[in-house]
């Protein structure tokens, strides 16, 4: 068990992720029923479909389901690091 926590480092504490999460100071959003800042802008923009720019062209990050697939191994690995999990992912040279 030593030697698997020694391979996959553990993340931050939640208490330490919650410290570095940005805060929003109440009243600094937008209403959520104000008008729109981009009138001229289609609703569509952004998805890949309708008018207006693609994901793509509007620098939307495209994943595909292997790196998804990827993201949730680590994951798993670091909140239940096994040896088999952490020799596979070495193995797939998907180790941070």
């Amino acid at each position: 068990m030593q030697r698997a926590q020694q391979a996959v480092p553990a993340g931050p504490s939640p208490v330490d992720a919650q410290r570095s999460a940005p805060m929003v100071r109440p009243g600094s959003l937008p209403p959520l029923l104000g008008p729109t800042k981009r009138p001229n802008e289609p609703i569509t923009a952004g998805a890949n479909f309708g008018p207006g720019p693609s994901a793509l062209q509007a620098g939307v990050p495209i994943r595909t389901e292997t790196q998804v697939a990827v993201e949730e191994l680590r994951a798993i690995a670091q909140l239940h690091p096994t040896e088999e999990l952490t020799m596979m992912l070495d193995r797939w040279g998907l180790l941070q």
